[in-house]
């Protein structure tokens, strides 16, 4: 069949559908996105796109769990040098700002608290492995959960993304600013994390 994802032809306009839903939703969220746009953008009908993914919010969450997976494998993380893994985080947010609009929009009109996606204990697994390996090993600070430590660390490194409320950084910014800024992020990364005493908030 024309419109079976497992045939080539298939597979190229799932993902044409994927290209263009990303940059929909990441503009205007999940009630603002419109199936007739993506749909003319990916050449295809909303027909054939509905046959492949049900619905608009399944379409949704499809190309939200791409761009975790992206992040998986775009930017793995190094738990033995979370600075690191910070600043590349940084490099990929600037590169493609649609990834944290589409957690923005996430968060705000599916899933308000909590994980971002069903599945974020599996998508989150091997990291928190590796942090808490490390913690073990003594490479990062102990007595903080792993997840935390996770957190706060891709919290620091999206500072100056989308959806900072101070200012988003431009790939347009002369180089000399975004090396001062991940200069500054290394280093703040890794005074946050080297290990030490656990806060006084920790149990």
């Amino acid at each position: 069949m024309a419109n079976d994802p497992m045939t080539e032809r298939g597979r190229a306009t799932r993902e044409r559908i994927l290209t263009a839903a990303t940059a929909e939703f990441a503009a205007y969220g999940v009630a603002g996105a419109r199936v007739d746009r993506i749909a003319a953008s990916a050449t295809t009908n909303k027909a054939q796109l509905y046959s492949y993914f049900g619905s608009k919010t399944a379409l949704f969450e499809a190309v939200f769990e791409a761009s975790l997976q992206h992040m998986l494998e775009v930017v793995p993380i190094s738990a033995e040098d979370l600075a690191d893994w910070a600043v590349r985080l940084y490099d990929e947010y600037l590169e493609r700002p649609d990834l944290v609009r589409l957690a923005t929009w996430a968060r705000l009109e599916c899933r308000p608290e909590g994980h971002l996606l069903p599945e974020a204990d599996r998508v989150d697994a091997g990291k928190l492995s590796s942090i808490a390996d490390a913690q073990k090993a003594g490479a990062v600070i102990a007595g903080v959960e792993p997840f935390d430590v996770m957190a706060m660390v891709i919290t620091m490194s999206m500072a100056w993304s989308p959806v900072s409320n101070v200012f988003t950084a431009s790939k347009a910014e002369p180089q000399g600013v975004h090396d001062s800024r991940r200069a500054f992020l290394r280093h703040a990364v890794m005074r946050a994390v080297s290990p030490g005493k656990p806060t006084e908030a920790t149990p």
